[in-house]
């Protein structure tokens, strides 16, 4: 696992983001941080415990794709966490991307496919958008990894988004698991709407 410090100026309040799949901070780098120290995480080709946050008063998770399985294996004892589209089953034909879908593209991964992934995740590609730097190996092996993980179900999540356009982890199948979530218009990344985290919270 990879953690950076996005933002850590002692503030009394922390947001812990679980980035997706094969993903850098490139896509969350622009959102203002305010009265936030944020945290990020990414590659999830091995689970490691997380860094000292005892000092916060308040802690925030905000997961994204694979992060929204990811974030469940970890207690933060946060006051809220919100989920951007991914279910506690993102590998799942009824609930997330169809396995053998999700099989073909762990065997043939390559470098066009990271640039079809990567032009898959958006609407439009936005004019600020940086591709993460991991190698095709680092995210090849990710996909792997994240086959053999399985989610805490008892975690809850206090507020759940939902891209109504998502190519990435199909809109229809993120509705039948949440049911009734909040829908936004946009791609399976939408950080690009917003311009700070608290409006993820």
């Amino acid at each position: 696992m990879n953690f950076n410090w996005l933002n850590k100026k002692e503030n009394t309040n922390l947001i812990i983001f679980f980035n997706g799949w094969g993903m850098d901070d490139s896509v969350v780098r622009h959102l203002n941080p305010e009265n936030y120290d944020v945290l990020t995480i990414c590659d999830y080709n091995e689970l490691s415990p997380l860094p000292d946050i005892s000092e916060y008063k308040e802690i925030h998770v905000i997961a994204w794709s694979m992060g929204v399985m990811i974030a469940t294996l970890y207690n933060c004892s946060q006051k809220s966490a919100t989920a951007i589209n991914g279910t506690l089953f993102p590998i799942n034909a009824e609930y997330g991307i169809n396995p053998r879908i999700y099989k073909l593209m762990e065997m043939n991964f390559d470098e066009l496919s990271a640039k079809k992934f990567i032009t898959n995740m958006f609407d439009e590609i936005p004019g600020n958008f940086v591709f993460p730097k991991r190698s095709i190996n680092n995210q090849k092996a990710e996909l792997s990894a994240l086959r053999d993980y399985k989610s805490n179900e008892d975690y809850h999540y206090t507020r759940v988004i939902v891209s109504n356009n998502d190519k990435i982890i199909p809109s229809k199948s993120q509705i039948n698991y949440w049911k009734t979530p909040e829908i936004i218009n946009s791609g399976h990344c939408p950080f690009f709407e917003y311009t700070k985290w608290e409006e993820l919270l």
